[in-house]
């Protein structure tokens, strides 16, 4: 797809700056718009790659482990394009459980190696005896989305041509005058950082807001779930797999610091900040998991909003004007989907998304459809 006027990136989280990567290797000229990229959940999120360990079913385990398998070409290209590292570990993750019986109901066991009491204590030395038993996915790992991932991608769309404008709110999306069904997108209306509203013509648009989107469409089954994390220090090497606990999850990243999430708080909107309630929550899950690890130093305190849908699926594909392309809602797993979202929307909008796993991929574009909420208006 090439034309005079950039197609409009409206967001500049990790799935916009993915989504602006890839499609300026297509050759599409591309325009980023962002209120305050460091409020993007890509800046905030642990970065497991963890379609498996997360205990993912159907659709959005097909599209999960799509991703993942699409994850180090992807991060090759944003290296190559950037020269920096993103920080890809293949660590493997393992998942504890009370109970063997609950390991081998889980609904991704058999991707898993499924670990006794002696086997958790090997994978996670000085583990919880809460847990008697556990699955290694050895094909689900990590990224350092927060240090390392983002600060590439933004350089390698830098690169690859992107123009950003930092400080610039999109609240509205205007529409041709006609009777198109459905009607037809014209622009957008900025509030930049001057204070001044700007209208800006375009005719394509790629929905990026995360928690956010449904500020521009209203009606959009897309809301926020806030989440609280923090991180420790810990000696070096001291836990070499991902441990995903039930509410609490530990993310060691190579230098030892390691990142710890996340409290789930749909009731909390918008609402900014950290609580008593939430960080407490933390500490009791790294003591139920590691306890050596309450002694370890905390580092930094932080929180931030899941763009969540009602089936916690994304949405990809077409939005209700036309021009406008939906690319959100990814809650708590936009960190792995952003490769696939790259891949299915960029192909789709560069006209290009023929491929030899054509029936798979069209499988995948229609199951994660707006459409698919009856009340989306």
């Amino acid at each position: 797809m090439r034309q005079a006027d950039p197609l409009l990136i409206l967001g500049g989280g990790l799935i916009g700056l993915a989504l602006a990567h890839g499609l300026a290797r297509r050759g599409v000229a591309v325009r980023v718009l962002s209120r305050r990229r460091s409020e993007a959940a890509g800046f905030v999120a642990a970065g497991m790659l963890a379609p498996h360990a997360e205990g993912l079913t159907g659709d959005l385990l097909a599209l999960g482990q799509r991703s993942l398998a699409l994850v180090p070409a992807w991060v090759a290209a944003i290296e190559a394009d950037s020269g920096l590292a993103c920080g890809l570990r293949p660590c493997g993750i393992v998942v504890p459980f009370v109970t063997a019986a609950q390991r081998d109901a889980y609904p991704t066991a058999a991707w898993g190696e499924a670990l006794d009491r002696a086997g958790l204590e090997l994978e996670v030395p000085g583990i919880g005896a809460t847990w008697q038993a556990g699955l290694l996915f050895h094909q689900d790992g990590q990224i350092d989305n927060r240090r390392q991932l983002m600060r590439a991608l933004e350089r390698a769309c830098v690169q690859r041509g992107v123009a950003f404008e930092e400080g610039a709110e999109v609240v509205e999306l205007l529409t041709a005058d006609g009777n198109g069904v459905p009607p037809r997108l014209a622009g957008v209306r900025l509030r930049r950082a001057d204070g001044g509203d700007h209208v800006l013509e375009a005719t394509q648009a790629v929905l990026t807001c995360g928690a956010w989107s449904a500020q521009l469409l209203p009606g959009l089954p897309v809301f926020p779930v806030k989440g609280q994390m923090l991180s420790l220090q810990g000696p070096r090497d001291a836990l070499k797999r991902v441990v995903f606990g039930p509410g609490t999850y530990l993310v060691p990243r190579e230098d030892g610091l390691v990142v710890v999430g996340a409290t789930s708080e749909p009731a909390a909107g918008f609402r900014e900040g950290l609580t008593p309630d939430g960080q407490r929550t933390l500490q009791d899950g790294i003591a139920s998991l590691l306890p050596e690890a309450t002694g370890w130093p905390p580092m930094e305190r932080w929180w931030g909003f899941r763009p969540c849908t009602p089936d916690e699926g994304p949405l990809l594909g077409p939005g209700p004007l036309e021009g406008l392309t939906l690319a959100c809602g990814h809650h708590r797993n936009g960190v792995l989907l952003a490769a696939i979202t790259a891949e299915l929307i960029g192909s789709a909008l560069a006209g290009s998304p023929g491929s030899k796993e054509a029936p798979a991929t069209e499988r995948l574009r229609q199951a994660f459809r707006r459409e698919r909420f009856a009340s989306e208006s």
